[in-house]
């Protein structure tokens, strides 16, 4: 059986609270924003109304009457790595002190999934955009600063002055990792890279070619190299098993280009049997929730993510110049590296 629309209850509006206490559709508006202007008696019969009625505030209508949105839309590569889970939880605790609330889609590193959220986003007139990039250029979003929306580039340093951003120095961060197993005695590295449209894959590429440089290796001769399709653990565990099969020689170590992709190594290598450090040792990057908590705990490149969240917000709403923060990044060795 099918329901019409005549079948659905209506919502209770203003005027119906209004006829209902036998005030004018004035006197509830002040009861709801300007309550100090209304007497107790009167404003006992509105909200006696209103309880009647499971009146409840159009919130929207509001705002467009005012010409102000509290609402800001966030746009991340993929809202269950837990990474951009972990970012979105620090805008939301900073858009609640302003008591914003936040609109969240996940482009899965498809262009085109992000260019409909972020039309999506302008068509709500949302009062800014929150981006981590995928893969492309950045001209859409710079079209929709150029229309007056404030755009914040999250996880992803910024190529223009006028757009703010919050990133982490993923040179920095990867060349901690390659350092880390150099200094573990590994001679040949790994590498399970993702696609060179993505910038922290180009960055942390930068830093492990730059941290065998620098340790007077060949990255030639020292660096096995495999690149994903996508950033998750499937294509992690299909990186690995490649690798296997491919029986590199001296290939003690491998660096994740993120936890994810590192999580779904360390199961591939499970099920082939190899032991992790003694075969294999495993460095990933993100440092998420459940890193210290895997079977062989994870060595990972911590990135702050509360607080990357929390200050692109922060920036979007309370900066009155374009910043442009980046973090440092630290190593976090656990037992996937170590003996």
């Amino acid at each position: 059986m099918t329901t019409s629309r005549t079948d659905v209850p209506r919502r209770a509006g203003i005027a119906d609270v209004a006829r209902l206490a036998g005030v004018s559709v004035g006197t509830v508006s002040n009861v709801l924003n300007r309550p100090e202007r209304v007497s107790e008696p009167t404003r006992a019969k509105v909200q006696e109304a209103i309880e009647e009625l499971s009146f409840v505030r159009n919130a929207s209508a509001r705002q467009l009457r005012e010409g102000t949105v509290h609402t800001v839309g966030a746009v991340v590569l993929d809202i269950t790595n837990p990474f951009f889970t972990e970012t979105a939880r620090g805008i939301e605790d900073r858009l609640a002190q302003d008591e914003y609330t936040l609109m969240l889609g996940s482009s899965d590193e498809d262009p085109q999934r992000e260019s409909r959220l972020l039309r999506m986003f302008e068509e709500h007139g949302v009062r800014g955009m929150l981006v981590t990039p995928s893969r492309g250029s950045l001209d859409a979003l710079t079209r929709i600063h150029q229309r007056g929306t404030e755009v914040v580039l999250l996880d992803h340093t910024s190529p223009v002055p006028d757009m703010a951003s919050v990133a982490v120095d993923d040179v920095q961060g990867a060349a901690l990792a390659v350092r880390h197993l150099l200094e573990q005695g590994h001679e040949r590295l790994a590498f399970l890279n993702g696609p060179v449209s993505i910038r922290q894959c180009v960055e942390r590429r930068d830093g492990v070619v730059g941290a065998l440089v620098e340790a007077g290796k060949d990255p030639a001769e020292a660096l096995v190299e495999i690149t994903m399709d996508s950033l998750n653990a499937a294509h992690g565990a299909q990186a690995m098993g490649e690798l296997l099969d491919r029986a590199e020689p001296g290939v003690t170590a491998t660096f994740c280009v993120n936890d994810f992709t590192a999580l779904g190594a360390l199961r591939a290598l499970r099920e082939r049997g190899r032991s992790i450090p003694g075969d294999m040792a495993i460095v990933g990057y993100d440092d998420v929730n459940f890193a210290a908590d895997l079977a062989v705990p994870l060595t990972s490149v911590r990135q702050p993510t509360h607080e990357m969240g929390w200050r692109a917000a922060d920036l979007l709403l309370g900066s009155s110049e374009p910043e442009h923060v980046v973090y440092q990044p630290d190593l976090v060795v656990r037992a996937s590296s170590v003996s």
